[in-house]
């Protein structure tokens, strides 16, 4: 059974031990890396050995965090820990078979991947917590650590516009910033620098979404010859495209994988993501939550449907 942990617990356990490597999710974002290399860093400035295993579906964007920081296995004696990964599905492919001995985390949903577990689901991004973290350890806030935080925290917030935004999400940016971390270019190519492949995805779901409940509910089924020529990079915040187009406020993306489908949904507050992918055997956020699941394209997209309209 899981053992759940205070900041203050965390603090202890990390401070009184000394090899670390730390695990992200699949598909990584901002916040899973930033995290973690944030975490990394935290952990080597007290002369602790810390270390990424390298994530292999890394975005370019979000590479230049990890440089430095990463191994291609876990070396032995080093303690696993796992960062912004709600379940033990969820973790980087890598990390099939390792066990996981502290869990850090802020998703609401999740399972008991791991004996010991920091867990906040209010705080609006991981690196909220590792920020708090990080301070109880007595870590001193620098340039790098400043930069991988702040990218944890925007990302997860979108550049602080999601309902997850809170104050203490500006009070980890505010002290990001008076490190004299230069956060515009990060910020720029994060949120405001589009590809041409990506844009032209960005059409092609806008000319192939259906719609419901007088356009408040978005759905759109993407087959993966679309995506095709596309890096992580171009895919990089696609399933929250939906949510930007006037009267919606409910969206789902069903992508074809390799292996069955991977679900995206978004929305605002009033509606619940994570129980829509819950029945799909997934979850994550009221806001923002996900499933993968081995289903054809054309099956998925009629239970994903109905689904949406039983709950809403």
């Amino acid at each position: 059974m899981m053992k759940m942990m205070t900041i203050s617990d965390a603090a202890r356990w990390l401070a009184e031990r000394d090899r670390f490597c730390l695990l992200t999710h699949c598909r990584p974002d901002g916040d899973t890396v930033g995290s973690a290399a944030a975490l990394c860093l935290g952990l080597r400035q007290l002369g602790k050995t810390a270390h990424l295993l390298k994530n292999q579906e890394l975005a370019g964007n979000l590479s230049f965090l990890q440089e430095g920081l990463t191994v291609d296995a876990p070396a032995e004696g080093d303690l696993v820990v796992s960062v912004d990964v709600s379940t033990d599905d969820r973790l980087q492919p890598e990390a099939a078979g390792l066990p996981v001995d502290l869990k850090i985390d802020h998703h609401g949903s999740g399972n008991d991947f791991a004996p010991l577990a920091l867990v906040d689901a209010g705080a609006g991004a991981c690196g909220q917590i590792i920020y708090d973290l990080l301070m109880e350890l007595g870590v001193t806030l620098d340039c790098a650590l400043a930069t991988a935080l702040y990218v944890a925290v925007s990302t997860d917030t979108g550049c602080f516009r999601f309902p997850n935004t809170s104050a203490d999400s500006f009070r980890v940016a505010a002290a990001c910033a008076a490190t004299g971390a230069d956060l515009y270019p990060i910020t720029r190519q994060l949120f405001d620098v589009n590809s041409l492949t990506k844009l032209k995805i960005q059409s092609w779901m806008v000319e192939n979404t259906r719609f419901f409940r007088d356009g408040k509910i978005a759905l759109c089924a993407m087959p993966g010859q679309v995506e095709k020529d596309a890096t992580p990079d171009d895919m990089d915040g696609v399933a929250g495209f939906l949510r930007s187009i006037e009267g919606v406020e409910l969206c789902a993306l069903i992508r074809e994988t390799d292996t069955g489908v991977k679900l995206s949904v978004r929305c605002v507050p009033g509606y619940d993501a994570s129980a829509i992918c819950a029945r799909f055997g997934g979850g994550g956020h009221k806001g923002a939550s996900g499933a993968s699941f081995d289903m054809s394209l054309t099956e998925a997209e009629a239970a994903v449907e109905k689904v949406l309209l039983e709950l809403y």
